[in-house]
């Protein structure tokens, strides 16, 4: 169950940071070098959630659970 809890953390994280990147887009169409637009989203929070998102799912996708199963069906 806690990979499960963890997995949909990290992929919450993932959406809400994706979403921020993608609308911080529109500042490029206002006069933003990418390089700028590069250094703003590193220095907000709301977009390295993406990065923390990425690393939890890659984490728990990646290692091996309890030899129990988690889900009875």
């Amino acid at each position: 169950m806690q990979r499960i809890f963890f997995f949909l953390m990290g992929f919450g994280l993932m959406v809400i940071g994706f979403t921020y990147i993608i609308t911080y887009m529109n500042l490029m169409s206002m006069g933003y070098s990418f390089i700028e637009y590069l250094k703003f989203i590193c220095s907000r929070i709301e977009c390295l959630f993406s990065i923390i998102g990425l690393l939890m799912v890659s984490i728990i996708i990646l290692t091996k659970g309890r030899d129990e199963i988690d889900l009875h069906l």
